[in-house]
């Protein structure tokens, strides 16, 4: 593989910098603080192209590759965890399913906007009784002429309460189980949909998930994504792309947590010197380099998959179950090289390891992605 960076990536990554260093760098405090949607910042996220980033341009994207995207979201994280999620939920999980199954029509109509940052996407799969078992969906979408007719209740909607367009997932044939589901994409402002709790988390405070409710929420027959019955492989395929912006989270969050303790480490004195200069701190910071440089590794390997074309479900679990790991390890561990102090908010620290928690758990939690592993290297997927 080749591993330098094209400078159309590297130029990509160089803005994200930047601009996270410029206005992340305090707001994400605010944002974290508030548990305020950082509107402003995801207006600016539009103007600079990152929120259609691999979208071509004759859709108004940047038109750059999956590779740009990582790195992006990456930067993103290292700053402001909450902001990287919204940014990976629109991208991932709204955007790429119009990108790879929409019809020319669904590109046209919804693209654009959401690539200029003018509408915000969302990806509603998970629901109160079906998390890692996206087969047991009990949300219907039953014909009527030329609409279906959609009631059901999802979970857990990353940018639910913003979105304008969702990605909704529904059983058209309750007999066929899996095979039965059916993917619309659905213009939030139609009568039937409505938010119903906005959920109170641990981390990533100003990417707000909600529950939402369908009643009788009637969707034009040229919204359905695909086919009938097509819903879950597209979610699938849809989830490879996704677990790849949530492992470049994960980096990002490791990231931050390990220049943090670098930092404080060469600062805080301990027993008449620099505590950087103890073996017992030395190992802390070696082991955490050390797993976030292997995780951006196994993320930038299955972002050129992806980019390729090429199927990428074990490599993007890969990516997924090692960085989020890791980005848990190095937060753990850079509160405990912080002390006292890194259990206080005085440290951005304490806000990396609740942020660093959701990275196992969303797109398939750290079991599932080992469960995806085992039966693709058993050859049973």
């Amino acid at each position: 593989m080749d591993l330098d960076l094209t400078e159309q990536q590297r130029a990509a990554r160089d803005t994200a910098r930047r601009f996270a260093r410029e206005k992340l760098a305090s707001s994400g405090v605010e944002t974290d603080r508030t548990h305020r949607f950082p509107t402003e910042i995801v207006a600016d996220l539009g103007r600079l192209g990152m929120l259609g980033i691999f979208i071509p341009e004759r859709y108004s994207g940047a038109g750059l590759d999956h590779v740009s995207y990582a790195l992006t979201v990456e930067e993103i994280a290292v700053e402001c965890a909450a902001t990287a999620t919204i940014l990976s939920a629109h991208s991932s999980l709204a955007e790429w399913p119009l990108l790879g199954a929409g019809t020319e029509r669904q590109k046209e109509s919804f693209l654009p906007a959401m690539a200029r940052g003018e509408k915000l996407g969302c990806f509603a799969l998970t629901e109160p009784q079906a998390g890692s078992d996206a087969a047991a969906l009990k949300t219907r979408a039953l014909r009527d002429g030329d609409y279906y007719v959609l009631n059901g209740t999802k979970n857990f909607i990353t940018n639910g309460p913003q979105a304008s367009v969702a990605i909704v997932f529904a059983a058209t044939d309750v007999a066929q189980g899996h095979r039965g589901l059916s993917a619309f994409v659905v213009d939030t402002s139609t009568p039937g949909w409505q938010v119903t709790r906005i959920e109170e988390k641990m981390g990533i405070h100003g990417a707000h998930s909600a529950q939402l409710s369908f009643v009788d929420l009637r969707v034009p027959r040229e919204n359905l994504l695909g086919e009938e019955g097509q819903g879950f492989k597209i979610a699938m395929q849809t989830l490879d792309g996704g677990r790849i912006g949530i492992a470049a989270q994960a980096v990002g969050i490791g990231r931050a947590a390990l220049e943090a303790s670098l930092k404080y480490a060469g600062e805080r004195q301990a027993f008449g010197a620099p505590i950087a200069k103890y073996q017992a701190i030395q190992w802390k910071l070696a082991d955490m380099s050390v797993e976030i440089d292997a995780a951006r590794l196994l993320v930038l390997r299955a972002a050129r998959l992806k980019e390729a074309g090429e199927r990428c479900t074990m490599q993007s679990s890969m990516a997924k179950l090692f960085a989020s790991e890791a980005a848990m390890r190095a937060a753990l561990e850079a509160v405990q090289i912080h002390g006292g102090y890194g259990y206080t908010r005085e440290f951005k620290v304490e806000r990396y390891f609740r942020d660093a928690k959701i990275t196992e758990l969303y797109e398939g939690t750290s079991e599932i992605q080992r469960l995806v592993i085992a039966s693709n290297v058993l050859g049973t997927r």
